[in-house]
This record gives structure tokens, C-alpha cells and sequence, in this order.
């Protein structure tokens, strides 16, 4: 990603050059000047940022028709065409019909072509570069114009460079999505083996010694079920998850009995808090597997939420037999989506460092016969999800 980055920052760094040797220069004042080279620089930035949005969704039909046009105006060339390895997108001007022959020669020699116009024809000379993503060639740009210079070739391939840069930032953040929606079908997945079998064996012991309690449980569980394995978004509200967390623990209460208390005290104010989807129960999960396992007596789960500024703060701790810190520590760092890996506490310590930086990690303090504290931070501004 770093490289993506340094070459459209190169890219962008070049197209200021140009904008500026381009700038309408009359006057020889130093203040004159300065204020035309500030416009250029003004001009050049602001074209390519209405540019990029369009091309950071990737390359099809609609982002080349919403880029193409600010693309011949950062080139300022009679034309430009945008195409993909098998197909025109877009073209802003009076593109010729070689648009294609053009695009398929870029293609097959895989690098920068010029191709000269009629010197008495109607036909415009074009400079067509490659696009890559990834070393991968996914397109061609194309600009037109009556004349076909070696600053034209230059810069045509500078703009071509920065929008395939945009193009690799776009792949980055799709294999981003892809990767959290990996995630989340193996975080589900965990779910299911761990919990769904015990909540359905419960919920029939209920069934002939008391119907009225199995029912309430079977909507607890449907209620769980419901927004654990809906089409998720990548952020949901504080209050959502601890209506999940609520309906998980009546579950579990109703399996263990006596033997597992737990109590929930959270501070109103951050409610409203985005938080990512299903990144408390599997801490709770968690409480409960490790908090029960070798206990005689009861066993203890408490949540608690606290408003602390700009961030809500988060534990969820147990009073169980607890863990060597060294086991705690490679339950983080196991693989996602390795069946049976730490009921998802390594997933959710992922997606809250990809989503929040690697500050914002999963913290577990625990230590043999201390009991377990999972700490977890959210900022309250929500962040973009890739």
C-alpha cells in the first residue's frame, strides 16, 4: 500500500508542475506571479480530488464516466477515453473511433504508445497508457489532441500513473470488505457449534416440566439468532449489542442455573455509540467457557460500560479459574478462521485493529486462579469501514 501510495503522490506532485507551467503567465510581479501559481496549484488539486472518488470504486462503466471529464480537464487535451482491457467505458470529446485499436496495441505492448494524427486529415493524434492494478494491466487512458508532444506523452503517463494508483487504493479497499466479511462468516460460524446446539438441548428440557419458560427462552433464542445471523453492516449501536448480549445470557443462565451469575451495569449516555457488529459476545462467550470450566461453585460474569470522553470503555470480566498469560496471548494471535480458535476473541481483536488502529486491540489481564478482564475501547466518532 505504501508503494500505491508514494506513486500517486509522485504523480499528483508532477500534474502540479504541470499545472503550473500551464498557469496563463503576463505579469512580472512576484505577487502576481505568486497568486497565479497558488490558482494552479488550487486548480490542479481540487480537479484531481472531484477525479478520485469515482476512481476509488474501481474501474467499470460508471466511475470512468464520472472521472473522464475531470480527467480532460486536468490533461487539457481535445479529448479522453477511458477503456478496460476489453471495452470502451467512457470518453469526454470527439474521441476518434480507434479508440479501441488504439487501447488493444497499449494493451499488447503494455506500456505508453503514441500514435500521430493525419498532418491534413481530421483525425487527432492520441497518447494511450496502460492502468494496472496490482502489476496487472485493467485498462487504458487515452487523450486526444491536435498535437502530440514529448510533455504531452509525460504527462498523459503521470495522470495515468496516479489513476492507477486510485485503481490499487480501490482493490486495497475491496480486499479489505472482503476480508471483514470473511470474518464475520467465521465469527458465525463459531457461534453455531459452540452455542446453538446447547440453547436448542435447554429449551427442550423445558418443554414438559415448564411450557411457559421454554417459550419465553425459544424467543430469547430467536431474538439471538435473528441479529447474530441478519445481513450485517459493519457497525451496529452499543444498545443493539447488549440486546444481544441480554438475550445470550438468559440463554446461558437457563443452562447453567445457579451456577452463573451475571450482572450489566453501562452508562446510558453511549447507547447510541457505533460499535462493530457482534465484537461483544464472543468476549462474553469467552467469560462464560473460561469462568465456568473447573469451578464446584458459582461462577460470576459481569459486564460493565463506562463514558469515558471521547471513547466508551468496555470489560467484561469473570471470576473463574483464569489462564496462563502466555495462553491468553496465543489466543489472540491464532487464525480467525481456524475452527475452534478462541471462540472469536482473535477475530474481534482483528477487525477492532483494522477498524480503529492497532491501539485499539483487545486487552486481557488474567493470570492462574485471578480470573479473566477482557478490556475493549471504541471511539465514539465512527470510522469509515474501507
Amino acid at each position: 500500500m505504501l508503494t500505491t501510495v508514494c506513486v500517486a503522490l509522485c504523480s499528483l506532485t508532477f500534474l502540479l508542475g504541470y499545472g503550473l507551467a500551464r498557469a496563463p503567465w503576463r505579469g512580472r510581479a512576484v505577487p502576481a506571479e505568486a497568486h497565479r501559481a497558488d490558482d494552479a496549484t488550487y486548480t490542479t488539486l481540487h480537479i484531481a480530488a472531484m477525479a478520485a472518488p469515482a476512481l476509488r470504486s474501481g474501474l467499470d462503466r460508471d466511475s470512468a464516466r464520472k472521472a473522464v471529464r475531470h480527467l480532460r480537464t486536468l490533461l487539457g487535451t481535445s479529448a479522453v477515453a477511458i477503456t478496460s482491457t476489453e471495452a470502451a467505458l467512457a470518453w469526454d470529446g470527439p474521441c476518434t473511433d480507434d479508440v479501441l485499436t488504439y487501447a488493444r496495441a497499449t494493451l499488447a505492448a503494455g506500456r505508453a504508445q503514441v500514435f500521430p494524427g493525419q498532418p491534413q486529415g481530421p483525425d487527432l493524434g492520441a497518447v494511450a497508457v496502460p492502468l494496472t492494478v496490482d502489476g496487472t494491466v485493467v485498462g487504458v487512458l487515452a487523450a486526444f489532441d491536435g498535437e502530440v508532444s514529448a510533455a504531452l506523452v509525460r504527462t498523459v503517463t503521470e495522470v495515468g500513473r496516479w489513476v492507477s494508483g486510485q485503481l490499487e487504493l480501490a482493490e486495497l479497499d475491496a480486499s479489505r470488505r472482503r476480508a471483514l466479511e470473511a470474518e464475520m462468516r467465521a465469527l458465525r460460524a463459531q457461534i453455531s457449534p459452540h452455542f446453538v446446539y446447547n440453547a436448542l438441548t435447554t429449551i427442550a428440557s423445558f418443554v414438559r416440566t415448564n411450557p411457559k419458560r421454554a417459550r419465553e427462552l425459544l424467543l430469547d433464542f430467536a431474538d439471538f439468532s435473528r441479529y447474530a445471523l441478519r445481513r450485517a453492516h459493519d457497525f451496529t449501536t452499543l444498545a443493539d449489542e447488549l440486546t444481544c448480549v441480554d438475550r445470550y445470557l438468559l440463554l446461558e443462565r437457563a443452562r447453567f442455573g445457579d451456577k452463573l451469575r451475571f450482572s450489566m451495569q453501562v452508562a446510558p449516555e453511549v447507547l447510541p455509540v457505533p460499535v462493530p457488529f457482534l465484537c461483544l459476545q464472543p468476549l462474553v462467550e469467552n467469560a462464560i467457557k473460561h469462568g465456568m470450566a473447573g469451578r464446584g461453585g458459582p461462577g460470576e460474569v459481569r459486564v460493565v460500560v463506562r463514558d469515558a470522553g471521547p471513547e466508551a470503555h468496555i470489560t467484561v470480566e469473570d471470576d473463574g479459574a483464569g489462564m496462563d498469560p502466555e495462553c491468553a496471548r496465543r489466543m489472540l494471535d491464532e487464525d480467525p478462521a481456524r475452527e475452534g480458535s478462541g471462540i472469536g476473541l482473535a477475530n474481534v481483536d482483528l477487525r477492532m485493529r483494522q477498524i480503529y488502529g492497532d491501539g485499539y486491540g483487545l486487552v486481557v489481564e488474567t493470570a492462574l486462579g485471578a480470573g479473566t478482564k477482557v478490556r475493549l475501547r471504541v471511539p465514539k466518532a465512527q470510522l469509515s469501514s474501507l
